[in-house]
């Protein structure tokens, strides 16, 4: 355990459904908050007593292929710290198996040790920044996949930010502007839906710990829908100028059923500076 202030995975505050369970008190400076809860999420198989059947095969769209819609929160790893651990950073390390090792450069390895001394403070987020691909999904907040023919979005509560994954045949542009989520392209692999995603900048970071990448950034991402309430992803990182060879992690997410994202916007943030640990 690495010591020093432990954060946790927003940045220097927790999600919007915590903040929801404060009765309105806000511990961060003009929070905006809003909820749309409690609402039966159309379509999904029930009880007689109206509760739904997660364990139920896997929707399909009239496509045949899965359907990936639902808001989704992503479950612990199987190599995540106990629950009384003082290590509220997220890592990838988590969702890797147990004394696996990322494959660091030598000068990646010197940025990751820099910031994990720090538990991860001063990552992009505290300042109101996106997580990036795939830290967005890390965090212990929901995000909410829509899934349409040529088109699927991801929708983050974390910020109300969104990824494009275009899947109407499209390659990725000759020229792209380095961006926080990249240009993002998807297909369908059999039952799975695999992501291609490149076009980073360098500035965010791959998790809550402080995994580096450069603007070599290439993520694959492969999503497959177990049954109605679960869903698993796994990925893959290739970065040469960061690692020394591709390198995977797991993590599987549970559906939220009849409920859905809560506004949650990050603004005027003042803390920061005063909060990251030594």
């Amino acid at each position: 355990m690495i010591p020093g202030i432990a954060f946790n995975e927003g940045g220097l505050f927790m999600g919007a459904r915590f903040f929801a369970l404060m009765a309105g008190v806000c511990l961060m400076a003009n929070c905006a908050l809003g909820q749309w809860i409690n609402y039966p999420t159309p379509g999904l198989p029930r009880t007689a007593d109206g509760k739904p059947i997660l364990s139920a095969p896997a929707p399909k769209t009239r496509e045949g292929k899965p359907d990936l819609s639902g808001v989704w929160l992503r479950l612990e790893g199987e190599s995540a710290p106990a629950a009384n651990s003082n290590q509220l950073a997220y890592s990838l390390s988590w969702f890797m198996p147990r004394n696996a090792q990322v494959p660091l450069r030598p000068e990646a390895a010197a940025i990751f040790q820099e910031r994990a001394a720090r538990s991860g403070g001063g990552r992009p987020s505290e300042r109101c920044l996106p997580h990036g691909v795939p830290g967005a999904m890390l965090p212990p907040t929901p995000f909410k996949l829509v899934q349409t023919p040529g088109l699927t979005l991801i929708l983050y509560e974390d910020f109300v930010d969104y990824r494009q994954i275009f899947t109407d045949g499209r390659p990725h542009p000759r020229s792209m502007n380095p961006a926080w989520y990249g240009y993002s392209i998807g297909k369908w692999d059999g039952d799975a839906f695999v992501v291609d995603t490149v076009g980073f900048n360098d500035v965010s970071w791959l998790d809550g710990l402080g995994l580096p990448h450069s603007e070599e950034l290439h993520v694959t991402e492969r999503f497959q829908r177990i049954n109605v309430g679960r869903m698993q992803m796994q990925g893959t990182i290739d970065d040469p100028r960061m690692y020394t060879k591709p390198w995977t992690f797991h993590v599987e997410f549970k559906l939220l059923a009849d409920t859905d994202l809560i506004e949650y916007f990050c603004e005027n943030e003042k803390d920061a500076a005063h909060i990251v640990g030594k």
